[in-house]
């Protein structure tokens, strides 16, 4: 006899220092791609579904829901912690809403900062509402199943790049950026640098430079 597959399957998240966390929180996205030696961001369509609701940096809770289906979503919003964003993955099946103001209302009421899929949300004015910044590739009121299977907590791919529970996603008007784990810290450290180069750089345009210094 074969025994039944559970329909979600669950892994422990291990979340990082939330000193190293804190010490990301308003940096841009640009900043934080230039720390990870230019690359990072996840793909270009990856948008926020209420354009004036943008903005966080928390940490990922990934759960992998598949096309069609939201029931890992759902489970996912008994591990939330304050500071998490919920990132799910639908393997960028478009043809109805991974989920809607309901089920992010709650996520917010749990703590969570946003929330970022390579599929589809509904319920915009809902949205609106609820306030929690939701980047998503496009809009549609068709609703998904909710009977799973589904995981919590494994690494799962958006849109071609690879999260994983435990990583840093900081999100702007420029999109979103995945910060490993284990990055965090050199990350971090590149921060400063990085910082002044771009504020000698504004200066220069300010003072009306031509051409960029590199060109020298």
């Amino acid at each position: 006899m074969i025994d039944e597959v559970p329909s979600i399957r669950l892994e422990a998240i291990h979340r990082p220092d939330p000193t190293l966390v804190a010490a990301l929180h308003g940096t841009p996205t640009g900043f934080i791609v230039d720390a990870l030696g230019g690359s990072g961001a996840l793909d270009y369509r990856i948008k926020p579904a209420i354009a004036e609701q943008w903005g966080f940096c928390g940490v990922a809770v990934t759960c992998d829901c598949g096309p069609a289906d939201n029931l890992a979503l759902v489970h996912s919003l008994k591990v939330l912690q304050a500071g998490d964003v919920i990132v799910a993955a639908t393997g960028q099946h478009l043809q109805c809403a991974v989920t809607g103001d309901l089920v992010l209302g709650m996520a917010r009421n749990a703590g969570a900062k946003g929330f970022v899929t390579d599929g589809c949300v509904r319920d915009l004015p809902g949205l609106r509402t609820v306030g929690l910044p939701a980047y998503c590739v496009g809009i549609t009121p068709n609703s998904p199943h909710r009977s799973g299977p589904g995981t919590i907590g494994f690494p799962v791919t958006i849109a071609g790049h690879p999260v994983s529970s435990g990583d840093v996603v900081i999100a702007d008007q420029d999109g979103v950026v995945i910060i490993p784990k284990a990055a965090l810290q050199r990350v971090i450290d590149r921060l400063p640098a990085i910082r002044q180069a771009e504020a000698q750089a504004d200066q220069s345009v300010r003072d009306g430079a031509r051409l960029p210094g590199f060109l020298k």
